[in-house]
């Protein structure tokens, strides 16, 4: 899906710049209320030190970016166009409206070792917006650093005689997208177990951000396409052109042009203009039912009750008999139910329509790791999940009197899952299996 720009900054020079400087967004995205008090790109922000009382001066993402900036690399676009043969077709791996991206081999530092394999972002070269985008995901990948952010190796600027050229290069994320691996068919289906790994590192990614810096990032538009997957299907978010710096001090939320893309956006920034790390909670309650169903937030060519996903979940609620028809079919079954319905119920938490009352991420990732270790005290010994129920279910008595061998087996499989259970549920449950 494309971003979309609800206001267009008009007030800025056409100007271009070599050299990754991040600057406040125009007065113009700005309301009157925020104008009078300080604003929230101030490099020089303050923040209430609630532990202790007192006012701590805390540093922008501009003056970090300015401590950690010879971590990154600098190319010339020679390099980068060796790298990959010229940009040549054969080796494009993606394409948005930011640009293009390459995959391509650069030289370790000093030179010797073994190429690195790379992924290489060329922006279109579309004026102020995009240097604008490339300057905020230069800044921003340059201060962050965690397993679950892609990692910027670095970046060419050049304003010379064939015009502006900004590029970006980074890790390369072999398993490309959870977007490609959830919707495309053309890759095998992510097994349950993936799936709860995927989104609770995720969750780890954005809390990370939202709590965890000296500055806290708002991403502002996470999707199913900005988690990247590596080798191992680790996933990394991806894209900070459209990251924001969260409120300062006592605001509490940040008033700017309203910029993502349509079915993630949360309704009271695209309502307000007003963002608060509670719009990238937003956002993830509508990839965790992407996860649960294997469907868009958006599908124009399904049927109109089915095209806008979260409309249509909501005929299936947590709580009812019907909730298992939302699932993805392309489980197989192979999924645990309660631990399906207790991620159907984080995600309307994260949907709810007062941005207060949404969970933060750090909640999110704890509430993750309860379902999660939960579902696997249940798991069979060879890694899959069996269906699991939460009521009673009634057997008839077996026919024949005596145990088989089959029957002893498993027996003896239900008394290691009761001791692995433990003190954590002495729910009854039911293992679905052939019968032998």
């Amino acid at each position: 899906m494309k971003c979309f720009h609800y206001f267009k900054d008009r007030t800025k020079s056409k100007e271009q710049r070599s050299a990754p400087i991040l600057k406040c967004e125009s007065k113009s995205d700005i309301s009157a209320a925020d104008r009078v008090s300080k604003s929230s790109c101030s490099a020089t922000s303050e923040r209430v030190a609630k532990s202790s009382g007192s006012t701590t001066s805390l540093r922008s993402v501009t003056e970090l970016y300015e401590e950690r900036a010879q971590n990154l690399r600098v190319f010339s676009f020679s390099e980068l166009a060796r790298a990959t043969n010229n940009f040549n077709r054969l080796l494009k791996i993606g394409e948005g409206g930011f640009g293009s991206v390459y995959k391509g081999t650069i030289k370790p530092v000093g030179g010797k070792g073994d190429p690195i394999v790379v992924a290489i972002k060329k922006l279109n070269r579309d004026g102020f917006q995009g240097h604008k985008q490339w300057v905020a995901e230069v800044q921003f990948l340059g201060v962050v650093e965690h397993p679950n952010l892609v990692k910027l190796i670095g970046y060419c600027a050049v304003d010379g005689e064939r015009g502006i050229q900004r590029l970006l290069v980074y890790e390369f994320m072999q398993n490309k997208s959870l977007e490609d691996h959830l919707f495309n068919r053309a890759y095998p289906a992510l097994s349950w177990e993936r799936r709860l790994q995927i989104v609770l590192e995720a969750a780890h990614g954005l809390a990370y951000l939202h709590e965890e810096l000296e500055v806290q990032v708002i991403f502002r538009d996470f999707k199913a396409s900005n988690v990247l997957l590596d080798e191992d299907f680790k996933p990394k978010l991806s894209d900070f052109g459209l990251a924001r710096e969260g409120p300062t001090g006592e605001h509490t939320h940040v008033s700017t042009a309203v910029v993502g893309t349509y079915g993630y956006a949360a309704p009271d920034y695209i309502e307000t203009g007003h963002l608060t790390a509670k719009s990238d909670v937003w956002s993830f309650g509508v990839v965790l039912y992407e996860i649960l169903t294997g469907r868009r937030s958006l599908e124009r060519d399904r049927p109109r009750p089915e095209q806008k996903l979260l409309d249509w979940v909501k005929q299936y609620p947590a709580n009812s008999r019907k909730f298992g028809m939302i699932m993805d079919p392309r489980l197989g079954n192979q999924y645990s139910h309660s631990a399906a319905v207790a991620i159907a119920r984080l995600a309307d938490s994260c949907l709810v329509k007062s941005a207060r009352d949404r969970p933060k991420m750090s909640e999110v990732v704890e509430k993750l790791k309860q379902i999660i270790h939960v579902s696997g005290e249940l798991t069979s010994p060879d890694g899959s999940f069996k269906f699991v129920e939460d009521d009673p279910v009634d057997e008839k008595p077996p026919k024949k009197t005596g145990a088989s061998e089959s029957a002893k087996r498993r027996m003896a499989h239900l008394a290691k899952l009761g001791e692995r259970v433990g003190g954590v549920s002495r729910r009854r449950f039911m293992i679905m299996q052939r019968q032998m």
